[in-house]
């Protein structure tokens, strides 16, 4: 790669973890995520400490966050002890249907609010009334949204020409 080449995915790199900070989540797990985005993997805790130039204990903590939202897998490499890591497969639907699980979750608790509150306090009632229509209405839009993309990305990939992939770790 050039020089040139490098600073696009290093600016890259940098802005998907502001990106992902705005969203609420920490910067080093957007970070790993735009390498990942960018080289694939797979890539051990002192590989990512290394390009990312944060601490294993940080890695360690983002990588548990990047698996636990499905964005990335834990992956082992013949002949080595160390686990590795990652991009998996179709990760953004898995990422939403995330959102959509903890969406329907805190509608749930806005309804069991909603059922053991008095009835006299109406205006409150219809506040979470009008909550839990946001939420139904959220989580009806994501898996439109969901479903849109399993189609396009199912359709993409038969359509995309399989070439090799060249691993720079």
């Amino acid at each position: 790669m050039t020089a040139h080449t490098d600073q696009i995915i290093a600016d890259f790199v940098e802005r998907l973890g502001l990106v992902t900070q705005a969203d609420g989540l920490p910067r080093i797990a957007g970070r790993i995520m735009g390498l990942m985005i960018m080289h694939g993997g797979p890539f051990s805790f002192a590989d990512l400490a290394e390009r990312l130039l944060v601490s294993r204990a940080s890695i360690s903590t983002n990588t548990r966050l990047l698996e636990n939202l499905g964005v990335i897998e834990r992956t082992s490499v013949p002949g080595e002890r160390q686990d590795y890591f990652r991009m998996r497969s179709n990760p953004y639907a898995l990422l939403m249907r995330g959102y959509v699980e903890r969406m329907r979750r805190a509608r749930e608790m806005v309804e069991g609010t909603q059922s053991d509150l008095p009835s006299d306090l109406e205006d409150a009632h219809e506040r979470l009334m009008e909550l839990n229509e946001f939420y139904e209405t959220l989580i009806e839009s994501f898996e439109s949204v969901i479903d849109s993309w399993d189609t396009k990305s199912k359709t993409s990939s038969a359509e995309r020409p399989r070439e090799p992939v060249e691993q720079t770790v």
